[in-house]
């Protein structure tokens, strides 16, 4: 099981190296989290705690499936677009505009002196400005991909999945007394509400799924098979238009 709090994660931390101990042209790993609602009983930054957790897991694996590679985790990029929950309080969104331009912006710094640059994205309603950004730093000729923590294969907010990934990352963050069933139908069904009036049109509790059947051992294995996945796109995998890197052997 992986953790940001391995051993490993001091060295691939950009926030603790000093410039003069970097080595040349790393490729550096951005989490790409929000800072939105997860329903009554998940905190606020839950995404960013998912994205750096991933994050942290592929550079150390990346580290030992290819002994000599330089690989830095960024911190994260925490303020994103979340406009579809912020009828609740605390979130916090910048918007699509401007989530776009700072991307770019981050990638033309970054790529000063790192070699590639991958994207780590726990939160789907980034996904706009991200591949926007992505594109046009790509004719820029950056070497920048991203790649999705994919959570949603069970439930799509703050439900079941979610829960259980953080119930293992940081359990005293987490209030199981409040948590309840939201909204649980397929996605498909509630998104023209969902697009038209955010998530509280669909969900007086902000929460997308049942959060109430989750635990810390399917989180343990929820980590692992997206730690995994995202080394395997980020060793073998290939970029689609959108800089999405691809399984390999994957049809886009």
């Amino acid at each position: 099981m992986t953790s940001p709090s391995d051993s490993t994660a001091d060295s691939t931390d950009l926030s603790r190296r000093a410039w003069a101990g970097l080595p040349q042209r790393p490729t550096v790993l951005v989490p790409l989290g929000s800072f939105e609602q997860h329903g009554p009983h998940l905190p606020l930054d839950t995404d960013t705690a998912l994205a750096v957790a991933v994050a942290h897991g592929a550079a150390r694996e990346l580290r030992q499936h290819l002994p000599g590679t330089n690989v830095l985790v960024a911190p994260p990029v925490v303020y994103a677009a979340s406009g579809e929950h912020q009828s609740f309080p605390g979130t916090i969104s910048i918007g699509n505009e401007v989530l776009r331009f700072m991307l770019v912006e981050l990638v033309r710094s970054l790529a000063l002196w790192s070699g590639r640059i991958v994207f780590v994205n726990a939160h789907g309603g980034n996904l706009g400005s991200l591949t926007q950004a992505v594109r046009q730093v790509v004719k820029e000729g950056r070497d920048v991909t991203w790649v999705p923590c994919e959570t949603e294969s069970v439930d799509a907010h703050a439900g079941h999945t979610e829960t259980s990934l953080m119930l293992h990352l940081a359990p005293e963050r987490v209030d199981m007394t409040l948590a309840e069933k939201g909204n649980t139908a397929p996605i498909a069904d509630i998104l023209p509400a969902l697009i038209a009036g955010g998530v509280s049109a669909v969900s007086s509790s902000g929460v997308l799924g049942d959060p109430t059947t989750a635990t810390a051992d399917e989180g343990a294995q929820v980590l692992d098979e997206l730690i995994a996945d995202i080394t395997s796109r980020i060793q073998d995998g290939k970029a689609d238009e959108d800089g999405r890197l691809r399984r390999a052997g994957a049809r886009s």
